[in-house]
C-alpha cells in the first residue's frame, strides 16, 4: 500500500498566513520546463516541487545535502500526485465549487487570521501570488473537501462504541493538576507576516504595545491579529497542560507559579520572555488537583463521539485516497530519474559516460497547484481525542 498514512497531508490545508500556491515557480527555466510526474496525463511540473521546498524550507534549501534533497523532492511530489488525484476524482464525480463558495471561505479564513483586506492583499503580493490563483486553490481545496465530505458525512458513532473506548481508555480521562491557558506570541525571526517582527527590538516593542492593547481589547481578537504563533487562528488558545508538561516545555518556574497561586482565571501576565519569543499568556482555567472524570462528567461523552468519529474519517479518507490512486495512471518521471542517475540522485545533469535521464514524453496538460504543506489542518482530520489536550506552545525547546 503506498504511503498515505498522513491521509491527505496536503490536501485540505491552505494557509491564510502564508499564501503558498505552488502555481508560482521560482525554479530555473530547466526547472520551470521538466515534468516531474504526471497523473492521468496531467503535468506536475519540477517547479511546483520546488517551490513548495522553497517555501517550507523558508529559502534555506540550499542547506540540504543531495541525499536530503532528493528526499524532499519525493515527499513532495508524492503529496501533489495524491491531492492531484483526488482533485480530478472530484472532477470526475461532478463535485463543483461555486464562486459564492469561494468567496465565503476565503472571507472566513481571512477573519479567522485577524486579516484586513489590506493585509490580505500585502501578503498576496510578498508571495508573488495573485488573487485569482488564490482563490483557483481554494477552488481545488473545497472540491476535494466535499470529495471527502460525501464518503465520511454518514458516520453514525453508536452510544456502546462510546462506552467500549472509555473503558479501555480510562486512564485518559484523568486529568492532573494543571492549567488551560491561551497565548500571543512575538518572535523576533522573520516569519514573512503581515505585521511580524524582524528584529530583539521590534519584538520587544510590539509585544508591549500588544500588552497595553490588551486594555481595551478582546484577547482572542488580538490573538488572531498580532500574535506570531499558529495558535492565532484559535484565538491564542493552546489547551490544557498539567504542571509536569509545563515544566517539560521549558516554562519558567515563576511563570508556572503564578498559574497555580495569585492568578485569577481570566487574566493574562505582563510580557515574558523565554526559549528566544516573547509571550503573554492567559489564564483560561486551573485544576489544583487530579480529576477521574466518567463517562456522565461533562463533555466526556460528546468528546469521545468526535475522536471515534475522526478515526473514521481518517480510515475512510485513506481509503478514498487508495482507490482513486488505483484508478489513476501516473508516471514518476522524477523517481525514474533518480533511478536512472543513481551518482547524482537525478538532482545535476548526469556526468560525462553516464547514462541520460530518460523523462517521459507526456502530452500537454494544465499544471496541478497546490498548497502549503505547513498550513493549517485538514477539515476532515481527526479532532482532539478525548485526553485533555496538551499544551504546545512554541515556547518548547527546539
Amino acid at each position: 500500500m503506498r504511503n498515505i498514512g498522513k491521509l491527505v497531508l496536503l490536501i485540505a490545508s491552505l494557509s491564510i498566513s502564508g499564501f503558498v500556491l505552488s502555481g508560482c515557480s521560482s525554479g530555473t527555466a530547466t526547472v520551470d520546463n521538466e515534468v516531474a510526474a504526471t497523473v492521468n496525463g496531467r503535468n506536475i511540473m519540477l517547479s511546483e516541487v520546488e517551490h513548495l521546498i522553497n517555501a517550507q524550507m523558508g529559502g534555506k534549501q540550499s542547506q540540504l545535502s543531495t541525499l536530503q534533497m532528493a528526499q524532499a523532492r519525493l515527499q513532495m511530489l508524492d503529496s501533489l500526485i495524491q491531492k492531484e488525484v483526488l482533485l480530478q476524482r472530484a472532477e470526475k464525480e461532478n463535485l463543483r465549487v461555486t464562486e459564492d463558495e469561494i468567496t465565503q471561505y476565503v472571507s472566513a479564513a481571512k477573519r479567522d487570521r485577524g486579516m484586513t483586506e489590506e493585509q490580505f492583499q500585502k501578503q498576496l503580493q510578498s508571495e508573488n501570488q495573485t488573487l485569482e490563483a488564490f482563490r483557483e486553490e481554494t477552488r481545488k481545496l473545497l472540491a476535494i473537501q466535499k470529495l471527502q465530505t460525501k464518503y465520511t458525512s454518514n458516520i453514525n458513532i453508536s452510544d456502546r462504541e462510546v462506552e467500549e473506548y472509555y473503558q479501555t481508555n480510562k486512564e485518559a480521562f484523568t486529568i492532573g493538576r494543571g492549567v488551560e491557558l491561551a497565548d500571543i506570541v512575538v518572535d523576533p525571526r522573520d516569519n514573512s507576516l503581515a505585521d511580524d517582527a524582524k528584529t530583539e527590538a521590534e519584538a520587544k516593542l510590539k509585544i508591549d504595545n500588544i500588552y497595553q492593547q490588551l486594555k481595551n481589547s478582546d484577547f482572542a481578537e488580538v490573538a488572531r491579529a498580532k500574535s506570531e504563533d499558529p495558535s492565532n487562528v484559535r484565538g491564542g488558545d493552546i489547551g490544557f497542560a498539567t504542571e509536569d508538561q509545563l515544566k517539560q516545555t521549558g516554562f519558567p518556574a515563576a511563570l508556572i507559579a503564578q498559574f497555580f497561586g495569585p492568578m485569577e482565571i481570566g487574566s493574562y501576565t505582563t510580557p515574558v520572555e523565554f526559549n528566544g519569543k516573547w509571550y503573554i499568556f492567559k489564564l483560561k482555567r486551573k485544576q489544583l488537583a487530579a480529576e477521574n472524570r466518567t463517562l456522565e462528567s461533562q463533555g466526556v461523552r460528546p468528546e469521545i463521539t468526535e475522536a471515534l468519529r475522526g478515526q473514521q474519517q481518517q480510515v475512510l479518507n485513506a481509503a478514498l485516497l487508495e482507490v482513486a490512486l488505483n484508478e489513476a495512471k501516473i508516471l514518476n518521471n522524477l523517481a525514474a530519474n533518480m533511478l536512472n542517475n543513481p551518482s547524482n540522485l537525478g538532482l545535476r545533469p548526469a556526468a560525462a559516460g553516464t547514462a541520460a535521464p530518460q523523462t517521459t514524453q507526456t502530452p500537454a496538460a494544465t499544471q496541478a497547484a497546490s498548497p502549503s504543506p505547513s498550513a493549517a489542518a485538514n477539515t476532515n482530520s481527526a479532532p482532539a481525542t478525548s485526553s485533555p489536550v496538551p499544551v504546545k506552545p512554541s515556547a518548547s525547546p527546539k
